[in-house]
């Protein structure tokens, strides 16, 4: 199996995790009840993990300090092959104090400049045998070692290295596959103004030059990403549309994947695509916190993992669940009239979206016309819908149950005794309505007039 070798600096992130009820009569403070701690490896060492949860053969190179944190640290890297340096400077740790899913306060500790430390000739042989290299550059000054850079510039020239920089890191050594500043990052190194993605762009074209790598790709969050290769125009990657809590991760998430794609053999448009839906994933999986979750390389099929979330998010503010069910083969404005009166009903809308084999069953085997990932995708396209959950059942009472919405709407052709899951919302004290019916729209109609014009 190739290896991937994480090269950078490491550092422990610790959450603290409880419930927050009440102020303090000391100040108008949150006080915080702690239910549980935990520690993780961050940056270098959250790759890695990233990596080897994917089932990547990883190899982790980095140096560490002697302090009761680097022990944790270690403790945190269990099963990953690591090989370290010593380190002249405390381990950096990072402390989030979180109130259910929201972080109240971060505090940083050890997190001072650091001398560039020295490299063995173990760490060096380690680099050297990588099939791919992810410098995943946290500013602490490994990747600033000269003897470091001089064996990675080499192996820039016959295997994947991807570069994840740092404001306060090392720049990038010539010749690598892709850098992968984020939108910030880049702004403040090409000395551009906010200002969308053209500023993106001229911010690329700048760091390309500057850095003389193979590829720009610049992380934009929700907008997804832009990818300027050395040679060919520049790509925009859009992202799918997801609610994020805590965005901690992404970009290694990004990065990880991206080298991972390019090992594969893919090119640079189609790893970075690929690269910007795991990274979307892995927010919408909880991020950091859902890294026990599993793997989180692409979004796990047609169904967008954001919808129970999305839910559940919206009822721990208080708000209104509204859910809606079809087979939305062929969108037309009579769906997009429907969606829009349900969306208004509540705070969020989840489609429950009828599988490929249930529209079969349902309407013939002539249908659906479009598969259930393409349905999925466009419904998750349109502003007013939040969610995409698909069902294999003829009904979708099953996936009603998991979901439990306020309100389920339908269009007012339905009568009460058409919606058998109408009695299954009132058993949770939901409420089944009905929305305007376009009866000059519909899927039906339109497929049939398409066929007379084929």
């Amino acid at each position: 199996m190739k290896t991937i070798v994480v090269v950078g600096d490491v550092l422990l992130d610790t959450d603290i995790s409880g419930t927050a009820q009440r102020l303090s009569p000391d100040a108008p403070v949150p006080v915080v009840e702690v239910d549980d701690v935990g520690r993780r490896a961050g940056g270098a060492g959250l790759v890695a993990r990233m990596l080897e949860r994917d089932g990547w053969q990883v190899h982790l190179v980095t140096v560490l300090s002697d302090d009761d944190a680097s022990g944790l640290l270690r403790s945190a890297l269990a099963g990953i092959p690591l090989t370290c340096g010593p380190s002249d400077a405390p381990t950096p740790v990072k402390t989030r104090i979180r109130a259910g899913t929201h972080a109240v306060v971060r505090f940083d500790s050890g997190c001072s400049p650091a001398p560039v430390p020295a490299v063995t000739a173990q760490m060096l042989s380690v680099v050297a045998a990588a099939d791919a290299v992810v410098v995943a550059d946290y500013g602490r000054g490994l990747a600033a070692n000269p003897a470091l850079r001089d064996l990675l510039e080499i192996l820039a020239q016959r295997i994947p290295v991807v570069w994840d920089p740092h404001p306060a890191g090392a720049e990038p050594v010539p010749g690598v596959a892709a850098v992968t500043p984020n939108l910030a990052e880049a702004l403040q190194t090409a000395g551009q103004v906010p200002g969308g993605v053209p500023a993106a762009l001229r911010a690329a074209e700048q760091l390309l030059t500057r850095w003389q790598s193979r590829s720009v790709v610049i992380t934009m969050g929700a907008q997804g990403a832009l990818a300027l290769p050395a040679a060919g125009l520049a790509q925009v990657l859009p992202a799918p549309k997801i609610s994020v809590d805590d965005p901690c991760g992404a970009g290694d998430r990004f990065a990880a994947s991206l080298t991972a794609r390019l090992l594969d053999g893919a090119g640079l448009e189609a790893a970075a695509e690929d690269a910007v839906t795991a990274a979307a994933a892995f927010l919408a999986a909880g991020g950091v916190a859902g890294l026990d979750a599993g793997e989180f390389l692409r979004l796990p099929g047609p169904e967008t993992p954001d919808a129970m979330a999305t839910a559940a998010r919206i009822r721990e503010r208080g708000g209104t669940v509204v859910a809606t069910g079809g087979c939305f083969d062929l969108l037309h404005a009579g769906h997009a009239r429907t969606l829009l009166a349900a969306r208004g009903l509540g705070d969020c809308l989840i489609v429950c979206l009828n599988s490929d084999d249930s529209v079969r069953r349902l309407k013939g085997e002539q249908r659906p016309i479009i598969g259930v990932g393409d349905r999925a995708e466009l419904l998750q396209a349109l502003e007013c819908v939040d969610g995409v959950l698909v069902f294999e059942e003829n009904t979708p009472a099953a996936v009603l149950e998991r979901l439990r919405p306020d309100i389920w709407v339908k269009g007012g052709d339905y009568r009460e005794d058409q919606l058998p899951e109408a009695a299954l919302i009132r058993s949770w004290g939901g409420e089944t309505v009905t929305v305007p019916f376009h009866p000059a729209r519909s899927t039906t109609a339109l497929a049939s007039a398409l066929a007379k014009v084929g």
